[in-house]
């Protein structure tokens, strides 16, 4: 249950991050619910193994280099699902830092409600 719970918090989020930021587009909320679903199956699969490859970088730059994944996931994202359009790297970058503070924010909200 709780992870329908952070996958419609996930959709929600992303749903209306992509009315405010010109640079993502979703054709519907339908399309938004399968981007959470992809979404959580590249963080579990795709993501770690990104994190050991980059590994160097990421402890060079202190961890910066983990929005540079989070943004690549974001790519690798709409690409997968084709009724996603991201316009660029810097959106996907700004989507993905705003898409985890938002995410983070209601999920606190709703956690703290139990």
């Amino acid at each position: 249950m709780n992870f329908i719970i952070r996958l419609l918090i996930t959709a929600i989020s992303a749903f209306l991050l992509s009315k405010i930021l010109s640079g993502v587009h979703f054709e519907s909320f339908g399309t938004t619910i399968i981007f959470a679903i992809v979404l959580g199956i590249l963080n579990m699969f795709v993501k770690p193994i990104l994190s050991i490859l980059s590994l160097p970088i990421t402890i060079l730059t202190l961890g910066l280099f983990s929005f540079v994944i989070n943004a690549l996931i974001i790519l690798l994202s709409a690409y997968l699902i084709g009724n996603m359009q991201v316009d660029g790297f810097w959106w996907a970058l700004l989507f993905s830092i705003l898409l985890s503070l938002v995410t983070s924010a209601f999920s606190t909200v709703f956690e703290s409600n139990d």
